[in-house]
Order: structure tokens, then sequence, then C-alpha cells
């Protein structure tokens, strides 16, 4: 009894020494966790196992908080990070003049566009808003100037009693709802970029806003209830094609025959930029933007990179827009952000 006792006692000696051995090889192996915090569309491509296992070929962990852009900019305490990664280059910009960074990365870019569906595209196309895949954002202001209803559209299949408004999130806290401001205040100036706080231009634009009543606070859950809910809870949505795109390229079946995508006339380009903080974080920021493998597991996230090439191949054989003609520059931070607070006090 005592032999076997002495034995089990060796062997659990033995069982720990060989765990010890591996937490300090694994310890020791160079692998650099680096943390960052990024727009939470990012999300999924910092998740997928691949995108895991390329940055592990460089001795790199990438570890990720999620927050608006227009959040990690002003509000997110960015001392205990190595980078931020917001979704725009104003709020890029920004962090980058805060922090003193002396160079930033842009490795990838998704336009903004609207989804909709089928029944939609034809009531709107018969109205004058859409032509093909074209959405005309100054058409589109004209029936939102009006207080247009759905049901009052001439042919319209969606009979709802509810103003013709997009769905977006919330301009307060969202960066995707302020790229759709940016577009729509372009518009709303006379085709010219807003260069702060317009009261005319606010007016105008604020029940693009104000009327839709409860927005989400992230692009995420908006698409959601879009892909789930169908027409009747969300008959168009403001988001970054990039989302869209994903789930073409996923072919998990959520995108159903009767969707469709449509690109804004002004659209912007929501431009991801990396902020590091760090020689490790610059290390990814190189990466993401030069190594072909990670533009690959990009452009299959539905962001488009700087080879244009990676993301028309996967687009070949979908609505996808291929070339980007009417793309306008989004006004600076502090213009956007002062047209925002105009609008935010229109809240109370």
């Amino acid at each position: 009894m005592r032999r076997r006792l002495l034995g089990v006692a060796l062997a659990v000696l033995l069982g720990g020494g060989v765990v010890a051995a591996l937490v300090l090889g694994n310890l020791g192996s160079g692998v650099t966790v680096v943390r960052g915090v990024i727009g939470s569309e990012k999300k999924p491509f910092f998740d997928d196992p691949q995108v895991k296992a390329a940055f592990a070929k460089h001795g790199l962990q990438v570890e990720v908080d999620t927050a608006g852009s227009r959040e990690i900019a002003a509000g997110v305490d960015l001392s205990t990070y190595s980078f931020a990664f917001p979704s725009s280059a104003p709020a890029a910009e920004k962090i980058k003049k805060d922090r003193g960074v002396a160079a930033t990365f842009a490795p990838f870019f998704s336009p903004m566009a609207v989804a909709t569906f089928e029944p939609i595209v034809a009531t709107l196309t018969q109205a004058g808003v859409v032509s093909g895949t074209t959405f005309d954002i100054k058409k589109y202001l004209e029936i939102v100037d009006k207080g247009t209803r759905w049901d009052a559209l001439p042919g319209s299949a969606y009979k709802a009693r509810k103003r013709v408004l997009l769905t977006t999130t919330d301009i307060r806290t969202s960066n995707s709802a302020a790229m759709y401001l940016a577009l729509t205040s372009y518009v709303a100036n006379g085709d010219d970029v807003v260069r702060g706080a317009d009261a005319k231009v606010a007016e105008r634009v604020s029940p693009l806003f104000l009327d839709q009543g409860y927005s989400e606070s992230t692009s995420e859950a908006p698409f959601e209830d879009y892909l789930a809910m169908g027409m009747g809870k969300t008959p168009m949505i403001m988001v970054y094609e990039a989302q869209y795109a994903a789930r073409l390229f996923a072919a998990d079946g959520s995108i159903s025959p009767q969707m469709r995508l449509l690109y804004p006339s002004p659209t912007v380009l929501s431009k991801h930029t990396l902020v590091p903080f760090d020689e490790n974080a610059t290390e990814i920021g190189r990466l993401l933007t030069d190594d072909p493998e990670f533009a690959e597991l990009a452009a299959k996230h539905g962001f488009r990179t700087a080879d244009p090439g990676v993301f028309a191949g996967l687009a070949e054989g979908t609505p996808l827009t291929r070339d980007l003609v009417d793309v306008v520059e989004p006004p600076t931070y502090d213009h956007l952000e002062q047209l925002v607070a105009m609008i935010e006090e229109r809240y109370l």
C-alpha cells in the first residue's frame, strides 16, 4: 500500500512538473500580448481564429475592447491600451493629435451604404430616389422635408403610416450615424463640406435623426434587426458596406433574395485608422496594411483594402459595386462635432 501511495505521489509530482514546464515554455515562447480599443464593427475580424493564427505567426496575441469611434476619440482612457482603432479618419486624427503620435495606418475602409428590400427599391425608384443601385441623397432629403409617409408614395408596396426615413444609430454616440450626417450635411450645404456649427444645415438634417424615435448606440443592433425582422421593422437602414458584404461572402443564408444594397450619392468612406502608441502596435498596423494574408482576411469580413483586386475577387457575381465614384470627404472632427452638438440640443 505504501509503495502504491508513493507511486501516486511521484506521478502527481511528475505531472505537475510537466504542466509547469509547459507553462514556462509558453511564457518563454515569445508571444507578446497587445491590447487595443476598436470600433465594434471590427470585433468579428479580431475574433476570427484565422486572424488570431495569423498574428500568432508573428509572435503577437491581440486582445481588444470595443467602443464607439466618437467615444474612443473623446471618452475612453487610452492610457491602458497600445493602440486605438476607430472607424473614422477624423476620430483617428484627433487621437493622433492628442497623443502626439507620428504616424497612423489605414489598412481598410468601407463605404456607407443603404440596406433595404426589393419592394422598397421599387417604390423609391418610382419616386425618383433610387436608380439602379444608387440612392440619391438630394431627392431623398426633398421627400423628408415634406414629411412624406410610406403609404403616401405612389404605388408603394409598403403601406406603413410612418415617415420615409433611413434607420440609423444614435447620432450622439455612433460613428455610422456621424458618417450619415457627413454625407447628408454635404448635400444640405449645397454640395459642400460643412465647416462648423451651421444653424441652417442643422435645422434641415435634424429630423433625419430626431424623427426616428429611439436609436441604437452601435451599428450591430439595427443591422441584426434588419436581418431578423425584415421590412416591417426596418425598411431601410444605413450600414457599413462591410456588414452586408461579410454576410454575403459567408453565404450563411442571412441575406435573403429580397434584400438589396444601395449606394448613397454622394457617399463617404469609413476609413478604419489604427493609431499606435508603442512599437508592438506599430507592427500590428504594418501587418494589417502590408501583409497579403491580412488583406485577404479583411476582405473576407467585407472590408476593402489597398489592393482592390482582393475585394473585387470576392464581390464578383454579387450586387456589390466594385468602383465607387461619388465619394465626398467628411468634415474635420471638430466641425462635425459642432454640428452633432447642435442636433443633440434638439433632443432636449
